[in-house]
């Protein structure tokens, strides 16, 4: 039986390299040597589309991109229009949650709750009126760049005094931002894996030593405990799972897809939806796979298959 040749995609150019790069670390070291003729490429380096298409050209890509320039369909479009199935979610999908903007118009017409927000840009904050009326606003809230992922500029203020601060970190990673209100509860993840017919994982708690879950949290082993299966309310859990399997409907994923939510003691609030969910050694996306007995090496092959089954989104 013939190796698959299969092309993995790291790195790029975002402020998430060096977590695509991690995340590439541990696939590379899982993919099976017997199954796969394995190049790794990194599309932050010059000419890297010239080795994609070196002949003999890959079978499939495995998408292993974080942040704008690789998780926003920029990558993907590329890989469609030379006819390489790759791993992941489409272009559609893939620019569609990259903007949690427009992903939070979405969910809403589907009733499902997300947090108040709204949207400013560098224009906006270099206008006179913006430090007074952003002042006024209730806090605490959470500022965040708007195309961006793995927490990267986000910051929760709870001094009016510092917005400023935050709404400048968020810009200097994004042209956007958001300005969200805070809402505290169980953080949880649910992790959506699957082609045709996807199922939710067991959804797993994030309890962040600093009590907000920010990048250090997210990436430094042992910043944060995550408890699998979350202590959650049986009802709760299902309507997150609802949650999560809507959304990656709707929002047209495919493969895979993360769906962070807040459960409060009313109300379960989702954050956002990340189609290319991180593979680093604290990644959640695999932790969940464990739980129901697959290794990163399985959840890669099933991955591979749904590319090859359904090359194009």
């Amino acid at each position: 039986m013939s190796k698959i040749r299969a092309a993995v995609l790291m790195g790029g150019t975002s402020a998430e390299r060096d977590i695509s790069l991690s995340s590439a670390r541990m696939v590379l070291g899982a993919l099976d040597p017997a199954k796969y003729e394995i190049v790794d490429i990194d599309t932050g380096l010059p000419g890297w589309t010239d080795l994609v298409l070196r002949e003999p050209r890959p079978e499939v890509a495995l998408l292993i991109l974080h942040g704008p320039g690789g998780e926003d369909g920029v990558v993907q479009g590329f890989l469609e229009t030379a006819g390489i199935p790759y791993t992941g979610s489409g272009v559609l999908s893939s620019a569609l949650c990259m903007d949690k903007e427009l992903t939070k118009i979405v969910l809403q017409a589907e009733g499902i709750p997300v947090p108040h927000s709204f949207k400013f840009t560098r224009q906006d904050r270099q206008k006179p009126s913006f430090p007074e009326m952003v002042r006024e606003l209730p806090v605490p809230l959470v500022v965040k760049p708007n195309r961006q992922g793995s927490t990267r500029g986000t910051t929760k203020v709870i001094d009016a005094d510092q917005i400023l601060v935050a709404v400048d970190a968020a810009l200097g990673f994004d042209t956007e931002a958001l300005l969200e209100e805070y809402v505290s509860g169980v953080e949880i993840t649910a992790c959506v894996l699957g082609g045709d017919d996807p199922q939710v994982l067991p959804l797993i708690e994030i309890v962040p030593q600093s009590g907000f879950y920010d990048y250090h949290d997210k990436y430094v082993p042992g910043a944060c405990e995550e408890i699998l299966p979350a202590r959650i309310p049986d009802r709760r859990a299902e309507q997150a799972r609802q949650y999560a399997l809507k959304a990656h409907r709707r929002l047209k994923c495919w493969g895979m897809s993360r769906t962070d939510m807040i459960v409060g003691e009313r109300q379960t609030w989702v954050l956002e939806v990340n189609t290319i969910p991180g593979m680093t050694p604290t990644s959640l996306l695999p932790r969940a796979a464990a739980s129901v007995g697959l290794t990163l090496g399985d959840l890669l092959n099933e991955l591979v298959d749904l590319a090859l089954t359904q090359p194009l989104r």
